[in-house]
């Protein structure tokens, strides 16, 4: 039996994920793309000229991209541009005065908060499912096979078609973008948080392209020999072996060789080619960086330079 104090409990809740819903489910869109493969998902718009944002596996190679709102219209949206590597993208509709949404600080959520999930699978009614912040700081590929970092999970259930739509605090505000769902662990979802959203956007914005760091090489985990970890002194048990180096690079500049294992970059110690993407990030275009690296047994220190991405 369900005591007063219980009722007032679960009207609050009520109370509060309707009007999330009732304030902000017409910002959230449904997108149609023309592609090899056409499909659909969801996105929203969080500025009142027009701009959207949605998933970058949505729209990456559309050649047409319709936004449906819940008030029936229909507009071709043009791509700005989108970054693979986080699966976020941002396309505009030639509107104004729309009903938007805000960007929320990710960085200030806790786990157990409300989390709801709006989507916009239909074009004419959105969907939408609450539950918490199940788990912070997490890790998954994304379709580029680029580790995207820091991202949330949560059981607010993924509907079919509402990839690249909102998730919400109880203020009404974006925490993440919808990503990701695992069928058979019971509906987790997740969610590339704000902050994220927000570094993509304003690339993206500027210059159609997310610029990360890259020094050309091609490489692949492997495990290091127990007599180099031994004689090193190293505690990590695998580097990077460098597979291939483009020509004209900064890696091939730098004198980097096919063969050399990279296990630390600025005397941190890396094991993995995820532990090196950290790194390469917009930040470290021009700078300059110590690898430390283990060439035919021995140790070596390698000072390299990276250049901008010639990929978003």
């Amino acid at each position: 039996m369900v005591n007063n104090f219980d009722e007032r409990l679960l009207d609050s809740y009520s109370q509060t994920v309707s009007g999330v819903f009732q304030r902000a489910s017409s910002a959230v869109v449904k997108i149609d793309v023309q592609k090899d493969a056409p499909g659909s998902g969801s996105g929203f718009v969080f500025t009142p000229d027009g701009f959207i944002i949605t998933n970058s596996h949505v729209v990456h190679g559309a050649r047409r991209i319709e936004v449906s709102f819940i008030d029936g219209r229909r507009i071709d949206a043009q791509l700005v541009g989108d970054d693979p590597h986080t699966d976020l993208a941002l396309i505009r509709v030639p509107l104004h005065n729309l009903n938007h949404v805000p960007l929320a600080d990710s960085n200030r959520i806790q786990v157990g908060q409300i989390a709801i999930a709006i989507g916009n699978p239909y074009g004419f009614q959105c969907t939408l499912t609450a539950g918490v912040i199940s788990a912070l700081g997490r890790s998954m590929r994304s379709q580029s096979g680029r580790l995207i970092e820091h991202i949330i999970q949560t059981d607010a259930a993924l509907n079919p078609g509402n990839s690249g739509g909102p998730l919400f605090n109880s203020l009404g505000h974006v925490i993440g973008v919808n990503t990701a769902v695992i069928l058979p662990a019971q509906g987790i979802c997740f969610a590339v948080p704000s902050n994220t959203a927000k570094l993509v956007v304003s690339q993206l914005l500027h210059h159609g392209r997310v610029s990360r760091g890259f020094i050309g090489i091609m490489g692949q985990n492997v495990p290091l020999p127990h007599g180099i970890v031994h004689v090193g002194k190293l505690p990590v048990e695998s580097g990077i072996s460098v597979a291939g180096i483009e020509p004209q690079s900064p890696a091939a500049g730098a004198g980097l060789l096919v063969g050399d294992i990279i296990v630390g970059i600025n005397e941190q110690l890396i094991s993995s080619i995820d532990d090196l993407h950290r790194y390469l990030t917009n930040e470290s275009v021009g700078h300059p960086y110590i690898l430390t690296v283990i060439r035919q047994f021995e140790k070596t220190y390698v000072r390299i330079v990276p250049s901008l991405s010639a990929q978003s």
